[in-house]
């Protein structure tokens, strides 16, 4: 027998403690391990199945009750429109109706000849004026963005109010302005208009409503001195009804379709209209309404026969006229003519010569 088995023989065992680990701190021998009492073993298996069952039950219950709560408080509507349910509701209907009949019966007045009267002469008015024609539009879209019916039913009588009232009152009221600091800067109001529509469509909540408001006003104020000015004085109610039920149109009809779609997502669309409504402003009060200076007539030209001054000579005697001394040519001959004979001269003109008699006497 060798050293070495001596020695494994001769090291003293390791003693075994109750729960199957050796006193010298090596790990519990799998025999020992396997006769573990089942109590323990059971034991610990009930209470991770009761915690597991535990948090199941507590996620289960607040499940519920974030379920419940999302019924309770549904998600506002704006992100993703429910077009089917928008294109069944029967409102909606009747306010694509009243867009179209606007857009048809503007196709069926400029696409058939015919006489157009007084009523139909405003109605294409309010379209001839084009900027505050998108102005109305960009009131529209602030309309259908109101929060309840209240704010959008406020925003139409208000521009029609003010519309009706000036045209009801106008001379008065347009003499009272004259004689304002307010008559001076009339050119400056349907810009105003315009920027003040569009600036609205970039505000929120209440801001934007009051903004909105104020620019129906205004936008109606400066309409109704177009038309105030432009009447030619026959058909005057008829031609004022034309332009305020086309003017109340271009508010009204694309708001009520508008309003059916309004949510979160129509702001950014609101923001690029209001965009292009203060850019427009600002081209129109540049290049319409700002008054040019006067141009000069032209120097002459000292290079030209008499400094490049025009004489035109007519005569009284009824001959050709006469362009910086050179004749006329107004038969389109271009032949000149025979000089005319001057009244004033001394000379008289030379008689002619009378024939020889050629006759012979008669014989006796």
């Amino acid at each position: 027998m060798s050293k070495r088995r001596q020695s494994q023989r001769s090291r003293p065992k390791a003693r075994v403690r109750a729960d199957g680990s050796t006193a010298n701190g090596q790990r519990p021998r799998p025999e020992a391990a396997a006769s573990a009492p089942k109590g323990q073993v059971e034991a610990r298996v009930k209470t991770r199945a009761m915690a597991s069952a535990g948090g199941k039950s507590a996620a289960a219950a607040a499940a519920s009750a974030q379920s419940a709560a999302s019924a309770a408080s549904p998600v506002p509507s704006g992100n993703r429109p429910d077009f089917a349910q928008i294109f069944a509701n029967p409102s909606f209907r009747r306010s694509l109706w009243l867009l179209n009949a606007g857009v048809i019966g503007l196709l069926l007045s400029q696409g058939i000849p015919h006489d157009y009267g007084f009523l139909e002469l405003g109605a294409l008015f309010t379209l001839s004026v084009y900027d505050l024609a998108l102005a109305m539009l960009g009131l529209a879209l602030g309309a259908a963005m109101a929060e309840t019916r209240r704010d959008f039913a406020t925003v139409i009588a208000i521009f029609l109010g003010v519309l009706v009232i000036m045209l009801t009152f106008f001379d008065p009221i347009f003499r009272l302005i004259l004689s304002s600091p307010l008559g001076e800067v009339l050119y400056l109001i349907a810009p105003t208009a315009v920027m003040l529509t569009g600036a609205s469509l970039w505000l929120t909540g209440r801001y934007r409503q009051w903004a909105v408001m104020l620019a129906a006003g205004v936008v109606a104020f400066a309409f109704s001195l177009f038309v105030g000015l432009d009447d030619i004085g026959v058909g005057l109610l008829d031609f004022a009804f034309g332009t305020v039920m086309s003017a109340l149109w271009l508010v009204l009809a694309p708001a009520l379709m508008l309003r059916h779609f309004r949510g979160p997502w129509l702001k950014i669309p609101s923001r690029i209209v209001g965009s292009w409504l203060v850019v427009i402003g600002i081209i129109v009060l540049v290049s319409l309404y700002v008054p040019m200076p006067l141009k000069a007539p032209a120097l002459p030209d000292p290079s030209q026969p008499d400094g490049g001054a025009i004489e035109l000579q007519i005569p009284d005697d009824g001959s050709a006229p006469t362009l910086n001394g050179e004749t006329l040519d107004l038969d389109g001959t271009g032949e000149p003519d025979e000089p005319a004979v001057d009244p004033v001269s001394p000379e008289p003109p030379a008689a002619t010569e009378a024939a020889p008699d050629t006759t012979t006497p008669p014989k006796p």
